[in-house]
């Protein structure tokens, strides 16, 4: 199986390190079409002959082509594509707002599939939503799947319209959860520990509480009723969460964020 990737930024470069690191698709089937040649690091042992900013490797047989440039760019890069891809060819989308109505026109294939991934993606524990066009069959999904898996993991969805409230769920989900630790960082200064000190205070306690609960298979209420003891400081804190209704506060920038990738999509 040979794979394209059109543009080779930090997700095209994730794609790329993820693919040869699992060793899934082999260093020779990729190839990359870029605006500006990456760095030697950056190729992960991938031929230097598979780069290539001016000519499309339309001499293979590219069975998947993945689209990791800018949304406002694709109108260009679409022009420039139309006539070198394979008609069967499975393209797989990471560009955000742009629909498969969209893509199937303005490359003239059949088989796309739309998909929202996020930040952690870089490090192999991402979170991937992916939607797909009708002429995609079972066995392009499974290959799919399996390519996204390289980095992290993956959820389909037959409606494409739910990738917008992926955007703002697990998207831009990261962000929250980095906005939650500063805010968390800069009291335990105020209460007298140094930056650093802070820092791995809330680090470590974000990647303990992850992990067990990933480990002990409990719900969320439940594991908040195992740290909140009756009368304790936890119930305290939590006192304030619910007068202030930080419930409704998450509620309504996460619909704020939902509306904006609606709006970004039309």
């Amino acid at each position: 199986m040979k794979i394209a990737i059109v543009g080779y930024g930090n997700l095209g470069k994730t794609f790329a390190g993820s693919f040869i690191k699992s060793r899934f698709i082999k260093k020779e089937d990729i190839f990359v079409y870029t605006r500006t040649l990456p760095k030697i690091q950056d190729c992960f042992s991938i031929p230097l002959d598979n780069f290539s900013t001016e000519i499309f490797p339309t001499n293979q047989e590219i069975d998947i082509v993945i689209l990791s440039v800018k949304p406002q760019e694709f109108s260009k890069v679409a022009d420039f594509l139309r006539d070198k891809l394979n008609p069967q060819a499975l393209i797989l989308s990471v560009m955000a707002g742009v629909s498969i109505e969209k893509i199937n026109h303005l490359l003239g294939v059949k088989k796309v599939v739309r998909s929202m991934p996020n930040l952690s993606t870089q490090i192999g524990q991402g979170m991937t939503v992916f939607s797909a066009s009708e002429a995609t069959d079972r066995k392009d999904l499974f290959i799919i799947q399996n390519l996204l898996n390289t980095t992290g993991k993956s959820v389909y969805v037959e409606d494409e319209s739910m990738l917008n409230p992926a955007t703002a769920v697990s998207g831009s989900g990261p962000a929250y959860v980095f906005y939650f630790m500063n805010a968390m960082i800069k009291v335990a200064e105020e209460l007298g520990f140094s930056n650093s000190e802070a820092e791995l205070l809330v680090n470590q306690t974000f990647l303990g509480a992850v992990n067990l609960q990933a480990s002990l298979g409990l719900s969320n209420e439940e594991l908040i009723q195992k740290v909140a003891s009756k009368g304790g400081t936890t119930e305290q804190a939590l006192k304030v969460f619910n007068e202030m209704d930080l419930n409704a506060i998450i509620n309504k920038a996460i619909q704020k964020a939902n509306e904006r990738a609606i709006e970004l999509g039309d």
